[in-house]
């Protein structure tokens, strides 16, 4: 019975074993803190990936929420609506724990197949995790739709359309903090204009509603947009081509929601600290040489661990020096200042890919910070369009304290295979007693079958 339980999980978890294997890298513990990917799908470690639907230029951004990662392509799937043929965007849909599959999302709106032209380009989460989604806008457009999404049906419910107001820009990646459904919490949306005949736009949007508010206003004393004078480096004029924004949580309950501060991150430079009046509030102009991020990538996040201020921003584009869509780890130095910033790790290690997504600048970045045994442990999402993505934790006891090459090595016979696996399942069954910490492959503080496809990611990794 064992040996067939073992053959039906093979085979089940054989689809997603082909992709979902780790980087194979080896991350130092540094300050006490263990990093571990738990799982990658890219051009680099697997063979799958570009064979995926998610592995296309229509497919800009992805997010993470509550267990699930959502990736966003517009215009993918062929629809018949009246006497037209139309293309309907779908979110497709992947487990954070192991990377395995789960159905589509066809999107819908009011009943109907949704087929706005990059009607999805931007798709992220709020601070209460509800999945929205907006469209490009271009520099004729007067508004900006931004949808809620139902994550179980696929179907969007129309949040409000945002306008411009005097200044029309084409917009690309969206932000939002708070409760966009204001229920909860207040809400602020951001974004940033770009005009690909003006690629020195310095035009910051914004909208804000109050906790139970009916309508958003304007997010900038009442204006929907201002021009911005202060850049890094001082040479600069505007935010270039397909610039990306980033609000801030605040420290205190009152102004946590807030947004007030905010990073902005353009291809021709590092990310921007600034406030809600458009001063610059720090720089990358202290940041060691070694730590500067190369062009063409725009991407970060903060979060905080154990009370640890740390921020994760992207380091290159697929045509990176030596680089290929990696993001560096730091933690912030004191005051959260960029330039006190110290390296704790690269990711990945080696790099998701180095091919070209036709421009589309962006990066996505999604930290949750949990916890697991009574400590904090990260979660982080890295996601390129075109080239890749992945999952890594970070904690004190992430990993356990195995040495390199023995993790998964359950029977302790000193090589990881497919007797581990068997062992592992005879663990689950109740019929052997290894421990929980060599058997919690995944670090997630159970020990189930989710472990079996981490282990079975390990050996194949290996192969």
């Amino acid at each position: 019975m064992k040996k067939n339980l073992l053959l039906v999980m093979m085979a089940m978890l054989s689809a997603i074993a082909s992709f979902a294997v780790t980087d194979g890298q080896k991350y130092e513990p540094v300050n006490g803190y263990n990093l571990v990917n738990q799982w990658i799908y890219d051009r680099v470690h697997t063979t799958t990936f570009i064979r995926d639907a998610a592995c296309n230029t229509r497919a800009r951004t992805a997010v993470m929420s509550e267990g699930i990662i959502y990736v966003a392509r517009s215009e993918e799937k062929a629809v018949v609506v009246g006497n037209d043929t139309l293309s309907q965007s779908v979110i497709h849909r992947f487990k954070v724990a192991d990377g395995s599959p789960l159905p589509d999302l066809d999107l819908t709106l009011n009943g109907t197949p949704y087929t706005a032209f990059l009607g999805v380009a931007s798709i992220g989460r709020d601070n209460f995790d509800h999945v929205w989604v907006a469209p490009m806008t271009s520099n004729v457009a007067t508004e900006i739709p931004i949808y809620m999404v139902d994550t179980q049906t696929g179907a969007m419910t129309l949040v409000f359309r945002l306008p411009k107001g005097d200044k029309l820009e084409r917009t690309d990646y969206l932000d939002v903090i708070g409760d966009i459904t204001r229920e909860k919490a207040e809400c602020n949306v951001m974004t940033i204009g770009n005009n690909t005949g003006d690629a020195g736009s310095a035009t910051c949007y914004r909208w804000h509603a109050d906790k139970g508010a009916e309508e958003f206003e304007g997010g900038f004393e009442g204006d929907n947009s201002i021009e911005f004078t202060a850049f890094y480096p001082e040479t600069k004029t505007g935010f270039s081509l397909a610039p990306v924004v980033k609000m801030v949580l605040g420290t205190t309950d009152e102004d946590r929601y807030s947004g007030e501060l905010f990073y902005i991150d353009c291809f021709d430079s590092a990310p921007v600290l600034y406030d809600v009046s458009g001063s610059l509030i720090d720089t990358f102009e202290e940041v060691p040489h070694e730590l500067q991020p190369q062009l063409t990538a725009n991407g970060m996040a903060e979060f905080t661990i154990d009370g640890k201020n740390m921020f994760t921003y992207v380091i290159a584009a697929y045509d990176g020096n030596g680089h290929g869509c990696q993001a560096n780890i730091v933690e912030l130095g004191e005051g959260m200042s960029l330039g006190g910033m110290k390296k704790y790790w690269q990711i990945p290690a080696d790099s998701l890919g180095k091919v070209s997504d036709t421009g589309l600048r962006i990066h996505c970045l999604n930290v949750d910070v949990d916890k697991e045994n009574g400590e904090d442990v990260a979660t982080i999402f890295t996601f390129k369009a075109y080239n890749g993505m992945g999952v890594y934790k970070m904690g004190k006891n992430v990993g356990g304290s195995e040495q390199p090459g023995t993790k998964g090595d359950i029977n302790a016979d000193g090589v990881v295979n497919v007797s581990d696996v068997t062992a592992l399942i005879n663990k689950i069954l109740g019929t052997a007693t290894y421990a929980d910490a060599t058997c919690d492959i995944n670090a997630d503080g159970v020990v189930n079958v989710s472990d079996v496809t981490a282990l079975i990611n390990i050996i194949l990794a290996g192969n």
